[in-house]
């Protein structure tokens, strides 16, 4: 599976407030790189606390992408990907919607009660335990083995693209299993601030073993810059 982490950033590295709402980072350029990008992907994949933070809807806005998407045999709109250990996705989230099939990534550890209550709005459940391993800054013993997750959806879904849009949690988990390909980051003309507000990978942070990556392009793109990377070498 091809793995690309997209996001946007302030100058200053941030995702959005201390408050954790949602801030313009890019403009309406950016707006339609990341909806023709999103249209290449078998899935796209956030954290739950993006969900319970933003409501997205995660899919394709151009009836153009649309439409070529479904010209080549393929659903109007990539699959919806939540990394969610304990179940709290909301039922009535907007993710759930009919407009693509919706995968959660849960543990054994989701209360079965609310495992039922999302198959019954929709969802279809990828159960992957793991020690450790983060979601979007969810708690609890049991959490999401997010290499075996990817491997069901693989295997199983048929899902060979994903894209991942955040949050930072979900990301520092994703860059410390090693399941990133590439990085595509536009850092906008924005401060924001805060020693509290998210950065693109939050998590515990490594040490000493980083994660290298490889400058592949670097583009202006309405009053930012987009840069794309290889990621060379995960952390372990």
């Amino acid at each position: 599976m091809h793995v690309r982490v997209n996001a946007a950033v302030s100058a200053d590295g941030k995702l959005s407030n201390r408050h954790r709402e949602q801030v313009p980072i890019s403009g309406p350029a950016d707006f339609e790189r990341v909806d023709r990008i999103r249209a290449e992907f078998d899935a796209v994949l956030v954290g739950v606390g993006t969900v319970l933070a933003d409501d997205p809807s995660l899919t394709v806005d151009d009836p153009d992408l649309r439409a070529e998407r479904e010209g080549h045999g393929e659903p109007v709109n990539p699959a919806r990907v939540v990394a969610d250990s304990r179940a709290r996705t909301p039922t009535d989230a907007r993710i759930l919607d009919d407009e693509a099939t919706t995968y959660v990534l849960v543990s054994e550890a989701a209360p079965a009660d609310r495992r039922r209550g999302l198959e019954a709005a929709g969802a279809e459940l990828v159960v992957a335990d793991a020690s450790g391993a983060g979601d979007d800054a969810d708690a609890g013993d049991q959490r999401v083995d997010l290499p075996a997750a990817f491997e069901q959806l693989e295997s199983v879904h048929g899902v060979d693209s994903l894209m991942i849009e955040g949050g930072g949690e979900l990301l520092y988990s994703c860059f410390e299993a090693g399941l990133v390909d590439e990085l595509t980051l536009y850092v906008g003309s924005t401060i924001i601030g805060g020693r509290d507000a998210p950065t693109l990978v939050d998590g515990e942070g490594f040490v000493a073993e980083f994660v290298d990556l490889e400058l592949r392009d670097v583009e202006r793109v309405d009053d930012g810059v987009l840069v794309t990377w290889a990621v060379s070498s995960p952390a372990e």
